[in-house]
């Protein structure tokens, strides 16, 4: 590798002021839900701290037993590439995150990569732990070829994090032979238990890959061709001894079919122990076909065995994306982008049931609605939690930032919303979010009416609102006059252009009414088909929209007549993104409807034309999936929280 170049030596002294800034109001959110002002500075900048790195990433940070805090991330020599050049670096503060001192190499790569930082403190004797994984370095900004050969470490340091000692490979400790494809050490902190049956414990969480096949030297497949994946593994590492020796505990495997596709992929993981003294256990979910980008599961016994297999959380709403949780006295965080599509809007949501359930995206503190990544949270004092990462005006890989936000700054329990009933057989009512009132003048009765800016319905994630592989019909009654504007009607399923979803909209400013759906089948890439009427239909008047896909067609009707009609694309139209139904806005609350909704109805089969044309409801033995006639909003009976139910 050619030298590295250094920078002037005053761009070391450069450091970040720290900034006063408002929280922007999350989706649906009362003034008086508004976050007061937190601190916060940036701490990785590639433009101004020294070494000559190209790009940080990767943020993990913990508290020492003296107060410092060390916050860690990855130096990127060549460019923001994974598998490039790259060193682990560290920051240290002694007065809570105020201020730091300057950038510390603690592990150099020379030439390859160095890096998924995993620390973790000792309290018995102060030692702080890091774990992190090694592999060869590339040129050329491409990933590490699959299978990739990567191998654990471990060092340490006695004196906070000012020195550090040599790294020791972990292979024969916590690498098994067979997880020969990838391995990765977290990258976040880990814990240590206080209580249950293994006091004093250091739990790590890892994630690796299983290969069936051989590597080849020279490029050119071996005979039988090059194998596979075989399976993915989400694991927790732990040591009994103060990090002397570690050995793999708790081990959950999810097989990987012949055709590439599996059910999970819980990856970075990220734990916490609970009050009880169960380990919370939260995961990446990476393109598995359960829906949802996160991931949850628990260990009873401090990290030898999962109490069952991780679990998705459909409408826990992330990108694929880490993330990080803590315990704060009564509650657990869990910080991550809370866009479903992009790695943006940082958000720290809480959870006041172990992770039973979590607020939903709109009751989260809002730290940031630029682009952000990575993060890692850590306890800076009784009443103070510190959030380390990655965001960015232009791309969340921009610099790591660091945040302290005390308890009364992060956004209080919300009393329950309104709802309005679904008469589908054993369906929970929806919720009625930002105040979205009753019109008499509805097209069959009463309606609802939603002013554009926070109106929205929202039902709760259940397994029949999936719509997955089969026919379907949905169908709504509308009515607008607005001029300009994404006006989203009915949502259900992910977003974005790669996620599986069903949605109708109108886009007067194009002139015309859309149905879409993106479906995914097998392993092959997601495919879109869309319907798109000649009119805007914003006349003010009544409207019945319906889409219909079957019989190899997706069809689009307005009034009971087909208005576009194009070819159906195969797969399931609700695996593996994140999942919600939404009335009057876009899943990730970023347009919304203004106008009247009345009588949404979707089916689990292909409606007739002459149903259709009849507006009646469909022939017996027909499932309805969802029946909202959004003729009454009732305050809520009980505390729900407005929570998103993961059944933790």
């Amino acid at each position: 590798m050619p030298p590295r170049t250094r920078r002037p030596f005053w761009l070391a002294l450069a450091t970040s002021c720290a900034l006063a800034v408002s929280s922007p109001f999350p989706a649906h959110a009362r003034p008086d839900d508004r976050a007061p002002a937190f601190e916060e500075q940036v701490l990785f900048d590639a433009a101004r701290d020294p070494g000559g790195y190209a790009c940080f990433r990767i943020p993990a940070i913990v508290r020492t037993t003296d107060g410092t805090l060390l916050a860690f991330a990855e130096g990127r020599v060549l460019d923001c590439a994974d598998a490039g050049d790259i060193d682990i670096v560290l920051k240290r503060s002694t007065d809570g995150g105020r201020t730091w001192g300057p950038l510390r190499v603690v592990n150099d790569g020379g030439g390859d990569t160095h890096g998924n930082p995993a620390p973790v403190v000792d309290r018995a004797t102060g030692r702080v732990l890091l774990l992190e994984t090694y592999n060869a370095g590339r040129t050329d900004s491409a990933d590490c070829a699959v299978p990739c050969a990567r191998v654990p470490h471990v060092q340490h340091s006695d004196d906070g994090g000012r020195t550090w000692s040599a790294p020791r490979d972990l292979s024969p400790e916590i690498l098994p032979p067979d997880w020969n494809s990838w391995y990765a050490t977290g990258p976040v902190h880990g814990v240590q238990l206080t209580g249950g049956a293994h006091p004093g414990r250091l739990v790590v969480g890892v994630n690796a890959e299983t290969w069936d096949g051989e590597r080849s030297e020279t490029g050119v497949p071996p005979a039988g061709g090059w194998g596979r994946v075989t399976a993915n593994h989400a694991a927790l590492v732990v040591s009994d001894d103060g990090g002397e020796h570690w050995r793999t505990g708790a081990t959950d495997t999810w097989p990987v079919a012949a055709d590439g596709t599996f059910r999970q992929k819980p990856s970075e993981l990220t734990l916490t122990e609970r009050a009880d003294g169960a380990l919370l256990v939260s995961g990446r979910e990476e393109n598995g076909t359960d829906p949802g980008h996160r991931t949850q599961a628990l260990s009873r016994d401090g990290g030898d065995s999962f109490a069952a297999p991780f679990r998705a959380l459909p409408d826990l709403y992330a990108p694929q994306v880490q993330g990080a949780v803590l315990r704060l006295g009564n509650r657990i965080l869990l910080s991550a982008p809370a866009d479903p599509d992009r790695r943006r809007t940082m958000t720290v949501r809480s959870s006041r049931d172990g992770g039973a359930t979590w607020d939903s995206a709109d009751r989260g503190t809002v730290v940031t609605r630029d682009w952000a990544g990575y993060s890692d949270l850590v306890t800076v004092d009784d009443d103070t939690v510190g959030l380390l990462y990655e965001g960015g005006k232009t791309d969340a890989r921009d610099e790591i930032r660091f945040a302290r936000l005390t308890a009364d700054r992060l956004a209080p329990p919300r009393g329950p919303d309104p709802t309005t009933p679904d008469l589908a057989a054993n369906a929970a009512p929806a919720a009625v979010l930002g105040g979205a009132a009753p019109t008499t003048d509805g097209a069959v009765g009463g309606a609802l009416a939603f002013d554009g800016a926070d109106d929205a319905v929202r039902l709760p994630y259940d397994g029949r609102l999936a719509l997955g592989e089969g026919d379907f019909t949905a169908s709504l009654w509308f009515r607008y006059s607005a001029a300009d504007g994404e006006q989203p009607l009915l949502w259900m399923g992910g977003i974005g252009t790669t996620q599986p979803q069903v949605w109708l909209r109108a886009e007067p400013d194009a002139g015309r009414v859309q149905g879409l759906i993106t479906a995914r089948d097998g392993a092959t890439a997601p495919r879109s088909a869309w319907v798109r009427t000649d009119r805007a239909y914003d006349d003010g008047r009544w409207h019945r929209l319906t889409l219909r896909r079957g019989g190899g067609r997706l069809t689009l009707f307005v009034d009971g007549s087909a208005a576009a009609d194009a070819a159906d694309v195969p797969g399931s139209v609700s695996r593996n993104s994140p999942f919600g139904v939404h009335i009057g806005e876009r899943m990730d609350g970023r347009a919304r409807f203004t106008g009247a909704v009345d009588d949404v109805q979707v089916w689990n089969s292909a409606l007739t034309d002459t149903e259709i044309a009849a507006g009646v409801p469909p022939a017996a033995g027909r499932s309805t999936v969802l029946h909202l006639p959004l003729d009454r909003v009732d305050e809520a009976a009980a505390d729900t929280g407005g929570s998103t139910d993961t059944g933790g």
